[in-house]
């Protein structure tokens, strides 16, 4: 789920870290290893809200009987060289690598690992439009029922415009940090240093005395301008090229893209121009567990499928199904969607593809989206909700909490579209290059639900996908407390107002349905 890193959650992220910085070092290495793993903490006994993972783990009368489970990683790219994942990954045992031939007649030449269905014989796609631009990009008179040229139009100015306004928010941002290392004539500077610089507009001046606070404090100043311009790309590629009607790439891939049937063309590049999110998600869900390397898995069993279908941009509907359908076909029980937009001209195929997977017993995870948004209001696709206004019974919706529980400030919300919450703030996991890092995003929230739901699963391998989803549903960690409303500084309401089922997902408690459930 692509996201800026806001200017709010930076400095947040900066005081905790002063908090640990001035701490007792005891205690603050504690605390450093707490956050590497807070997802799995167990909120009855530990310090952070997390989803019980060891607990689940302890209450497991026979370890020894599991089955694997398959998920698939529908996302941007995935590093499967990755050191802490490259053991879990599903392998296509009827495909020989590098032979360039579809040995096992699936249509897809040489899919070891999975399958990018966002390449080709000319490489990999990197950045797209948003869904928005490629309607205005239609113009008035292709534009696709029920769509108003006029709503469209409007729509697509309003973001172009946020983008513009982000964009210079980002480079006055950049510009302050540049002017004033040119003025100390170094790179690194220090609180004085930055203090001497002056900057003109109220909102910049801002800024500018938070980070000198900081770096008082003690903070890092590469640190701190690293997270204050980590959304610097992406701002500038979202005014270069997702907002940008002239920009065209599915040249690239050289498939008939209106032919909305076909299904065999990509390419089996997995990581693509940028395997961090894919890679970050891949390690939430299945990372080795226990092998003293960089962080573990919320799942012990699991063979992670790769399936890129999401470029640095809005995914497209056809990719979308297709990678549902793959996934489908090669094995997955699990799919987890760290993805979403606004608009789904295409939603129908994508329907239909959610429909086959609902037929063979295949669960869907999909994330509910960051712009702190109702989603019973403002629909993020895809979604459960089919066409038809039927809905899908194997579709868990995932908002993302903090890590004392309460509803992420990011994260969407839906009394009727979110079926639950997920640890999604600062998650430590894999990075590409076999190395580690935190990311926050319902993004992350998802991975950790679909990690329960395989963990559950690999254990319980004779319930059926209707079963393991109630599992996951009714073990929920439901939440009577309120929390502040996500995209408000003020507004409280009850957390359980912000999903169907009220809570949190919850590993322990679902082992106990399982068990249950099983014997009935």
């Amino acid at each position: 789920m692509k996201k800026f890193l806001l200017l709010g959650l930076a400095l947040t992220t900066f005081n905790l870290s002063f908090a640990q910085e001035n701490s007792n070092e005891d205690v603050l290495d504690l605390t450093r290893n707490a956050l590497k793993s807070w997802q799995h903490n167990d909120p009855s006994k530990d310090r952070f809200t997390g989803v019980s993972t060891n607990t689940a783990l302890s209450k497991i009368s026979n370890p020894n009987n599991f089955k694997d489970i398959v998920v698939a990683v529908m996302d941007g790219g995935t590093d499967v060289e990755h050191e802490d994942l490259k053991n879990n990954l599903w392998i296509n045992a009827d495909e020989i690598a590098g032979n360039g031939i579809d040995d096992d007649k699936n249509g897809y030449i040489d899919d070891i690992y999975g399958w990018n269905f966002i390449g080709g014989k000319n490489g990999d796609v990197g950045p797209d439009n948003t869904e928005i631009t490629r309607l205005y990009k239609l113009g008035k008179e292709n534009l696709p029922a029920p769509y108003n040229w006029k709503e469209i139009k409007k729509a697509y100015a309003k973001k172009l415009k946020e983008n513009k306004k982000m964009k210079d928010f980002i480079d006055g941002i950049n510009n302050m940090f540049e002017g004033a290392e040119k003025q100390a004539n170094k790179s690194t500077l220090t609180a004085t240093e930055l203090q001497n610089y002056k900057v003109s507009g109220g909102t910049l001046k801002l800024i500018k005395k938070a980070i000198v606070g900081a770096l008082v404090q003690g903070a890092s100043y590469d640190e701190i301008k690293n997270s204050l311009l980590e959304g610097k790309k992406q701002i500038d590629n979202a005014v270069n090229y997702h907002m940008n009607p002239t920009f065209e790439c599915r040249s690239i891939v050289g498939d008939n893209y209106s032919d909305m049937n076909e299904k065999f063309y990509g390419n089996n590049s997995l990581a693509g121009p940028d395997a961090l999110h894919g890679t970050h998600v891949a390690g939430i869900i299945g990372a080795v567990r226990n092998n003293d390397l960089g962080m573990d898995g919320v799942a012990d069993h699991v063979k992670i499928m790769v399936v890129r279908v999401v470029p640095d941009g809005d995914e497209r509907d056809k990719d979308v199904a297709n990678g549902i359908r793959y996934a489908v076909d090669n094995g997955a029980k699990i799919i987890n969607m760290s993805f979403g937009k606004s608009h789904s001209p295409n939603k129908s195929i994508v329907d239909d593809a959610v429909r086959y997977a609902e037929s063979r017993g295949v669960l869907i995870i999909h994330a509910a989206g960051n712009d702190n948004s109702d989603n019973d209001l403002t629909p993020n696709y895809p979604n459960a909700k089919y066409n038809n206004g039927s809905v899908a019974t194997n579709w868990i919706e995932v908002g993302a909490s903090d890590m004392s529980g309460k509803a992420a400030a990011f994260s969407n919300y839906g009394k009727t579209t979110v079926d639950l919450f997920a640890p999604g703030v600062e998650i430590y996991s894999c990075m590409p290059g076999s190395k580690y890092g935190n990311e926050s995003g319902t993004s992350m929230a998802c991975p950790v639900v679909a990690g329960v739901t395989a963990l559950v699963w690999s254990y319980f391998p004779n319930l059926t996908a209707a079963q393991v989803r109630e599992v996951i549903i009714n073990s929920v960690e439901v939440d009577n407390e309120t929390t502040t409303l996500p995209g408000s500084s003020k507004k409280i309401v009850p957390f359980n107002t912000l999903s169907k089922t009220g809570g949190r997902v919850n590993a322990a408690k679902a082992i106990e349905n399982a068990v249950k459930m099983s014997i009935n």
